[in-house]
Formats: C-alpha cells, sequence, structure tokens
C-alpha cells in the first residue's frame, strides 16, 4: 500500500501545484501547454515506452491478446453508460476514453516490486497496448466532432499519440538501433510529458468537483478499477495463464486511467474539466484499489 502510495504521491503533488497556477499562467498559455503536449512531449513518451524492450513471438501474442481484450472490454463497459453521460456526445466521448486508457507511467513504476521477468512484460503490455488505447481515443472523439469518414480517418492517421506509439511499437518488434543523440533527445521530452500534463490537470481541475460522485463518473471509475481487474483476474484464472503474464494483466487492468486523456479532449474540444476530475478522482482511488490487485495478481 505505501510504496504505490508514495509512487502516485508525486502525480497528486504537481496536479495542486498546477492549480496553485492557474492564475499565473493566461488560459491561452495553457491552450499552448496543452497543443505542446500533444504535438511534441506526449508523443515522445509513448515512443520511448514502447520501444524500450524487444518482446519475444510468444509475449507478443499472450500480452497483445489479453492487453486488447482489457481494452475492448473497458470500451464496451463505458458505452453502457451512454444514458447517463453528457447529452453532447464529443463530451461523451472526451470521457468515455477514460475508461480503456491507463496511466503509463505508474505501469512501469508499480512493477518494480515484482521480479525483472515478470516486469519486463510489462513494458510489452504497455507497447502492444498504446497504439490500440490511442487509436479507439482519436476515432471516437473525431467522430463526437461529426466529421466525415474520409476526415475521421485522416485524424486518426496523423495523429501524433498514435504515430509515436506505432513508431515505438516497430523499433521494439523489429529491434531497431537508433542512434543515442535521438533515443537521448526522445527520452528527455518524454521526461517531460507527464510533469507538464499533470501541471495542465490541475489547472483545469473543479477541486468542488472532486468529490462529487455522479452515476456516470461513478460508473466509469467502477470500470476502471473494479470490474476490468476482476474480469482480467478471473479470466486468466480460468485459463490457466502462467503466473507472470497473469499478473502483469491484472495489474494492468487495475491501472488508473492517463492523463494523456486530458490532452486529448482539450485538442479536439471536448469538456476538459470534467476528464481532469475523472483522472483526479481515478489517481486518488487507485490508491486504495491497486495495492489490493497487485496482492491478488501475485497471491
Amino acid at each position: 500500500m505505501d510504496s504505490v502510495f508514495m509512487s502516485l504521491l508525486p502525480d497528486g503533488l504537481l496536479i495542486v501545484m498546477g492549480a496553485c497556477l492557474r492564475n499565473v499562467v493566461p488560459r491561452e498559455g495553457w491552450a499552448g501547454i496543452d497543443r505542446l503536449n500533444f504535438q511534441l512531449l506526449f508523443p515522445a513518451l509513448l515512443f520511448f515506452a514502447a520501444s524500450r524492450h524487444s518482446p519475444a513471438p510468444g509475449d507478443l501474442v499472450m500480452m497483445g491478446t489479453g492487453v486488447w481484450a482489457i481494452i475492448l472490454l473497458g470500451v464496451v463497459l463505458a458505452y453502457c453508460l451512454r444514458p447517463v453521460g453528457p447529452e453532447s456526445f464529443l463530451d461523451f466521448a472526451g470521457l468515455w476514453q477514460t475508461a480503456w486508457r491507463f496511466n503509463t507511467a505508474l505501469a512501469l513504476v508499480v512493477v518494480q516490486v515484482l521480479p525483472p521477468e515478470a516486469a519486463a512484460l510489462m513494458s510489452v503490455a504497455v507497447g502492444l497496448a498504446v497504439p490500440m488505447a490511442n487509436f479507439l481515443a482519436v476515432l471516437v472523439l473525431s467522430r463526437g466532432q461529426s466529421l466525415s469518414l474520409f476526415k475521421t480517418i485522416r485524424m486518426i492517421a496523423l495523429n501524433p499519440f498514435l504515430i509515436g506509439s506505432l513508431l515505438g511499437l516497430l523499433v521494439a518488434v523489429f529491434r531497431m538501433e537508433l542512434p543515442e543523440p535521438v533515443m537521448t533527445t526522445a527520452s528527455r521530452f518524454a521526461q517531460a510529458a507527464l510533469p507538464v500534463a499533470l501541471l495542465s490537470i490541475g489547472a483545469s481541475l473543479d477541486f468542488k468537483a472532486l468529490l462529487r460522485f455522479d452515476p456516470f463518473m461513478s460508473g466509469l471509475n467502477m470500470i476502471k478499477l473494479l470490474l476490468l481487474p476482476l474480469a482480467a483476474f478471473l479470466i486468466t484464472q480460468a485459463l490457466g495463464v502462467p503466473r507472470d503474464p497473469a499478473c502483469i494483466l491484472v495489474i494492468f487492468a487495475a491501472l488508473p486511467t492517463a492523463s494523456a486523456a486530458h490532452v486529448l479532449a482539450s485538442v479536439f474540444g471536448a469538456d476538459k474539466s470534467r476528464v481532469a476530475t475523472m483522472i483526479a478522482q481515478s489517481t486518488l482511488l487507485s490508491c486504495l484499489s491497486l495495492p489490493f490487485w497487485i496482492s491478488m495478481a501475485q497471491g
């Protein structure tokens, strides 16, 4: 419990700091920060996370099948909440995406308590899940803008999140050796992405709304932090999945939602304040739920 809480504490402090800086930086400045994160910093983070480890073919199949199934289950379960969600489909899509996105940085932190063989599988899971999660998020947000099919396909194909994650996955799968200056530059951009995003979340956050759990927000949190890890645990047990992959799939399913959801919501024009609230709620609640699922996965 303490190790997970301490892993999440810096994120919480950055969100609070962003709230303190809300009126220091003009509104146009925060919009520019969100755009920088969308165009450069988060794509670098996704590229770096996906490219760090070269997966074995067996790991690709097992982890890919598992994380994609978890993501798609989140999509389906959260869509069932459409009747109690925002009337605007764009605002609904901004929040809908939080049900299947995951905190990449936290994923790579919490597995440090596991054996190295299991921890390496989380990098494979992240590398395979990032393109799928971003593809679906861009798809639903594009449709929320009522774009034509051609414009939707074009926006998905040119989305920096998707491009960064796919390039990283290609580097990992084909074991490419990129020049050290390129990887160092990508690493430095990646290190800046999460702090900048969390500051922006804090600037957008309505702290009075943080403890308001309406049926829609409560349902999203229940799906993300309870139903998905429960499904992963039961299915891996029923199928006899080996211990290490099963452990990683359960932990992956239990991760709080990603701060990148706020970046995409901002860029596409969805209600980013509610997305910021959802991210903060998910992160806070995971301080209680994630240690439980880690214990279950290891047991």
